[in-house]
């Protein structure tokens, strides 16, 4: 049996297709997180295949299970 000790969230920040930026502050829903508990691991982009440019980038944050 595996027993957990860390919970995980996946926070999906898409990418605005012009120029890329953020559709959201990232900072704020960090800082948000963080109230709850959460801790930032992570953060991942990965490019799509055509092109190689991310449409959005992942949050990857985990707290320790009650």
């Amino acid at each position: 049996e595996v027993i957990l000790l860390f919970e995980h969230k996946f926070v999906n920040i898409k990418l605005s297709s012009f120029n890329r930026n953020p559709k959201e502050d990232y900072h704020t829903v960090i800082y948000e997180h963080e109230k709850d508990g959460w801790e930032l691991v992570q953060i991942f982009a990965l490019g799509n295949k055509q092109y190689g440019i991310p449409s959005f980038f992942e949050l990857i944050f985990k707290r320790k299970k009650d």
